[in-house]
């Protein structure tokens, strides 16, 4: 992590400008400023790397413009060497995955999950929201509950889960089944819980449904 470009200032930048910066950036992601707001989660994730960036450049006091840019490349290149996201770090990357499922670019999305060679919880769970957004319910079911299976104390997972399954059983009540139709497919989006389908940029929303 470069603190400079987390908190969005040059390299050097006097203590005063860093004090400016933080302030402005815990304003931002202040929890007051997302209570009740989907991206909750990640105005939360961002304020923490603002808080790590700003006590790095604290401490290192009247050394920090001993520190090049060259010095957290190699820092950064070192971490990212050691995933298989791309180039990108594994937060960056699935919120680049989020914010696409976010905005509907479904193909992006998948492209990207395809390319991970890492396929962990997270991995089944976005997919999983991949196949819901096709339609294609079995799948998006089965995707997630391997997700749960494999963290079964990840809330979001689980919670998404019983979701889907509180569907199900809402579309089956009478007595009798009927196949799936499109308002089916978009209550059952309505109901997810996708709190950090976003990037960093803060611009996404809860998954958009028909």
């Amino acid at each position: 992590m470069n603190p400079y470009e987390v908190l969005g200032i040059k390299e050097g930048a006097s203590e005063e400008e860093i004090k400016r910066a933080y302030r402005e950036l815990v304003k931002k992601y202040h929890p007051d400023q997302y209570r009740d707001n989907p991206l909750a989660k990640l105005a939360e994730e961002k304020l923490r790397e603002v808080n790590e960036a700003y006590d790095m450049l604290m401490k290192q006091g009247s050394s920090r413009s001993q520190y090049s840019h060259s010095h957290y490349d190699d820092f950064d290149r070192r971490q990212s060497s050691n995933d298989s996201y791309g180039g990108y770090t594994r937060s960056d990357f699935y919120n680049k995955v989020r914010y696409n499922i976010s905005n509907n670019n479904i193909k992006a999305a998948e492209d990207m999950l395809n390319s991970a060679t890492i396929r962990n919880a997270e991995w089944y769970f976005l997919k999983g929201l991949i196949f819901l957004r096709k339609g294609w319910q079995d799948e998006a079911y089965n995707y997630i509950q391997t997700a749960v299976n494999m963290e079964p104390g990840n809330f979001e997972y689980r919670s998404t889960l019983n979701k889907i399954n509180t569907a199900y059983s809402q579309r089956w009540q009478g007595g009798y089944g009927r196949r799936t139709t499109e308002d089916d497919i978009c209550n059952m989006c309505q109901c997810l819980i996708c709190s950090d389908c976003c990037c960093e940029c803060m611009g996404g929303d809860l998954i958009a449904c028909c």
